[in-house]
């Protein structure tokens, strides 16, 4: 039955850890992504488009809130921290003008049974059980069809760079499942309201465990190694988050790991593509495709190697630029945009385009993107930062036009030209001749946030959580802690 309603439905797609160039859509032709090139023909992309945070925590709460860290809270990963109560999700505003409103997959709140304003939802959480729930609704999935516990016996890791094959069957994935169930919400819904559809799968994050077929086919694909660029091999000279990244944190080991690891990470990808493909065929089955406004976006992305270093965290294009993809009712066809962007422009862009409104009530300070894809401006400074992983001071990142200026309070900064020098080999830090360039950069990002006074005050609320946890010993001793327990 054709949705009766006037306002259009809407289709939220987020992934884990899918870098923003790795799209064969955006000219990688190292990846099969068939169903979203698609969604780039027939609706508008946003190349240069960055998250808020390269964390998973900050970044969604970004997402769900459209607010950066100095209104939503958390600058780090504070897994045990829970949404404002005075802050208005997504959820709660499509669920106050009479959408239905449906989430399944990775929600990462707090408590994990947490609604943040949908009606329902089915969460898949990667076995955070140290947080108190017992098991996730994909847990129960997987005892309803006769295979409880076994979630993980596949036995890598969560966050392991290790790769192998899926071990059960293709339906019992996480992946699947998610698909599975936005179908059947597309299905269930109340043909008297329009619906908001939120879908946020797991994947192409760790472990890296594609179906079978998935990593045949990227057998003979041509995936080059890891670009380093020799101012990230100059290890005494990088900021200490730089150096804790390239000597600390997991890397893959074993002959040619690293090319077997991009493989795999893109196997996920393209599963994924796939499972997006089974959700907007249903779309078409029910007869919504004209009604329903579908955007494609990432959290973060993953360094895969890239610099010499892994995971995400860091302010360089493969762990801070995401897709950006939106298409359906009324979205122009085919347009590529290069101003840049935020994770936060999507809250007022799905807003407007739903006749509820931007909520400026609250400081938001994100942008329609379909009014950017229609204007020729390209001054947007586009802000990032984060806090954490063991280091002695945070980062910052601001995107003015072609530069990207990297701030880390106590070190010297990084400026890379993103029109010139799109893998950023070459560090115009402290080159003499972009003095001006960077200064003005400076500027840029202290009008937006005083980056000085928010890494103190990072360092002050770890200091005072440090000392309600009993102290530094106590806290390493617990080897379960959601904060960084370092002195500055």
């Amino acid at each position: 039955m054709q949705n009766q309603t006037d306002k259009p439905n809407v289709l939220l797609i987020c992934v884990d850890n899918w870098p923003g160039h790795l799209l064969g859509g955006a000219g990688s032709n190292e990846i099969f992504s068939p169903t979203i090139d698609q969604m780039m023909d027939n609706g508008i992309s946003f190349s240069e488009c960055y998250s808020t945070s390269p964390m998973c925590i900050p970044a969604r709460r970004a997402l769900m809130t459209g607010t950066t860290a100095k209104t939503h809270g958390d600058r780090v990963f504070q897994e045990r921290l829970t949404m404002p109560e005075n802050l208005p999700t997504m959820a709660q505003t499509f669920g106050n003008a009479g959408y239905q409103t449906y989430a399944v997959g990775k929600m990462h709140v707090y408590p994990q049974r947490d609604r943040i304003g949908f009606d329902e939802i089915l969460i898949c959480e990667e076995g955070r059980h140290h947080l108190g729930m017992d098991r996730d609704d994909y847990e129960i999935y997987l005892s309803d069809k006769g295979k409880t516990g076994q979630e993980q016996t596949h036995g890598m890791g969560v966050s392991q760079y290790n790769v192998r094959p899926w071990h059960l069957d293709e339906e019992l994935t996480p992946t699947y499942w998610a698909a599975k169930q936005t179908c059947r919400a597309i299905q269930r819904r109340n043909p008297s309201k329009p619906g908001f559809w939120y879908c946020s799968f797991n994947a192409p994050h760790q472990p890296l465990t594609p179906p079978k077929c998935y990593l045949d086919m990227y057998k003979d694909v041509d995936v080059p190694e890891p670009v380093i660029g020799d101012w990230a091999k100059d290890f005494d000279n990088l900021p200490y988050a730089l150096k804790l990244q390239q000597d600390q944190y997991t890397h893959p080991t074993g002959p040619n790991a690293k090319v077997l690891v991009k493989k795999a990470h893109h196997a996920l990808c393209t599963y994924v593509d796939h499972q997006i493909r089974l959700i907007i065929g249903t779309l078409n089955e029910q007869g919504l495709t004209d009604n329903t406004i579908v955007m494609f976006t990432s959290d973060h992305g993953e360094m895969l190697g890239t610099k010499g270093m892994w995971t995400k965290g860091n302010m360089y294009e493969e762990s801070v630029a995401i897709p950006m993809i939106m298409a359906g009712a009324s979205i122009p066809k085919g347009k590529a945009v290069t101003t840049p962007t935020s994770l936060i422009d999507l809250h007022p862009t799905i807003l407007e385009a739903t006749g509820l409104g931007a909520g400026k009530d609250i400081d938001r300070p994100g942008e329609n993107l379909i009014q950017i894809a229609n204007s020729d401006a390209r001054d947007r400074a586009i802000l990032s930062e984060y806090h954490d992983g063991g280091s002695i001071t945070g980062m910052f990142m601001v995107r003015v036009g072609r530069w990207k200026y990297c701030y880390y309070p106590g070190y010297d900064p990084q400026l890379f030209d993103m029109e010139d020098d799109r893998l950023e080999t070459r560090d115009l830090g402290t080159d003499l001749a972009y003095a001006e360039t960077r200064a003005q950069c400076h500027a840029a990002l202290f009008q937006i946030v005083d980056a000085d006074a928010a890494n103190d005050q990072a360092f002050a609320d770890q200091a005072m959580r440090i000392e309600e946890l009993g102290g530094m010993d106590a806290i390493i001793a617990m080897d379960d802690y959601d904060f960084t327990p370092v002195e500055k």
